[in-house]
């Protein structure tokens, strides 16, 4: 159960209660937080953990563009990720750092520029009583009339607490209009991307998702991009016209969680034979990276 997790806190590891902040700590009231969330996946010869090079690289980078400071070494930082997940005995689920103020302040400035660092990891099926959304029944996507951050306003490179309530707005419009997901447009009226997933589409046999620039640099979004290339996928990075969204023959979103997750309705229009033929490739693809049955990427899993 989850009460029954481990958290590593700064060098420690404390029970699951005795991770905690105050309410009036920077980070909670100024959503000065910058996190990382990574997939842990079964192999045959132990739990891996899916790019962690890429995640703690890409945590590095938010704190630089937000002017923070993490106390830790990058070496030091996959120890403590591995070492959480020993101590959960895990050998699938997730992992979160969560990089953040713990001092009392009422001011827009953080108090100092120094983070704390803390690492979770857990099991979905067993702590929460889910598993996520099933491949095979995909998802429903409404395109939000809130557009994406533009990065003119903030640095959307950064993996930043606050910048995700531009995906909750989102979200919860879906929501309110019956569909189970959103995406965005960017300020320049091209497709950016969803609450917290990136869009690929799928039209003459070509793979096709926003450049990066207006979106986040999604890990799992280059690893697809990357992944696909190697078995000859044709791929496309540029501005996509929304009007795509009508003529595609194939939407997923991908994020840590699930990596591939088929559209089968987008506003009024429902998807023929969702999953489509290139949607089910990639997934399987990524599948037999993540289970260590793909040699070509073995450098991608960190052995715990």
């Amino acid at each position: 159960m989850i009460k029954d997790r481990i958290v590593y806190i700064n060098g420690e590891y404390v029970p699951w209660e005795k991770a905690t902040v105050h309410i009036m700590s920077h980070s909670f009231g100024r959503g000065s937080a910058i996190f990382e969330v990574i997939s842990l996946h079964a192999t045959g010869s132990g739990p891996a953990i899916f790019r962690l090079q890429a995640h703690i690289d890409r945590l590095f980078k938010s704190a630089e563009l937000l002017d923070m400071e993490l106390p830790l070494a990058k070496e030091d930082l996959y120890k403590a990720v591995a070492g959480t997940v020993k101590r959960n005995r895990l050998q699938k689920g997730f992992i979160k750092l969560i990089c953040y103020y713990p001092e009392f302040s009422i001011e827009i400035l953080p108090p100092q520029k120094q983070l704390s660092v803390s690492v979770f990891a857990i099991d979905p099926e067993q702590d929460l009583g889910r598993i996520g959304l099933p491949f095979e029944e995909g998802t429903t996507l409404f395109i939000s009339n809130w557009r994406k951050l533009d990065p003119l306003t903030v640095p959307i490179e950064a993996k930043a607490s606050a910048n995700y309530l531009n995906g909750m707005v989102a979200r919860l419009e879906a929501k309110k209009n019956g569909f189970e997901n959103a995406v965005m447009l960017d300020t320049q009226g091209f497709i950016a991307e969803g609450g917290t997933e990136s869009a690929f589409l799928v039209k003459g046999n070509r793979l096709m998702t926003p450049a990066t620039g207006t979106v986040l640099k999604s890990i799992t979004r280059m690893s697809i991009l990357e992944a696909a290339k190697t078995v000859g996928i044709d791929c496309f990075e540029g501005q996509l016209k929304p009007e795509l969204l009508f003529e595609a023959e194939e939407i997923f979103l991908s994020c840590t969680p699930f990596k591939v997750l088929p559209v089968r309705q987008i506003n009024d229009r429902k998807m023929e034979n969702a999953p489509g033929p290139l949607t089910r490739k990639i997934a399987d693809l990524l599948d037999d990276i993540g289970s260590g049955n793909d040699d070509r990427f073995k450098d991608w899993l960190y052995p715990v």
